[in-house]
């Protein structure tokens, strides 16, 4: 990650990791449920069992991005402050 904080940093890539551990529990989980049924089963359930896991992945790197692009916003607003308090001198 490129954000500053180091705690941050490790939180968001801690539950990525977990989130991403949960999806492929619930895709392996899927898989050996379905298989009992026939293949095509096993890969729909491998599928439907994934997704929880999956949608904690995107929800986390949306959280990210949001949090880098407000670190980069208020770099930014500092630039511009700066520049605005050499303009008035």
């Amino acid at each position: 990650m490129r954000t500053s904080e180091k705690l941050l940093s490790f939180l968001i890539n801690f539950l990525l990791g977990v989130a991403w551990a949960f999806a492929l529990a619930g895709a392996v989980m899927g898989f050996m449920k379905g298989w009992q049924y026939s293949i095509v089963y096993a890969f729909i359930y491998t599928f439907l069992a994934a997704v929880p896991g999956l949608f904690l992945v995107v929800l986390l790197e949306f959280f990210y991005l949001r949090i880098d692009k407000f670190i980069e916003m208020k770099k930014q607003t500092q630039i511009l402050s700066d520049i605005l308090k050499g303009m008035k001198k």
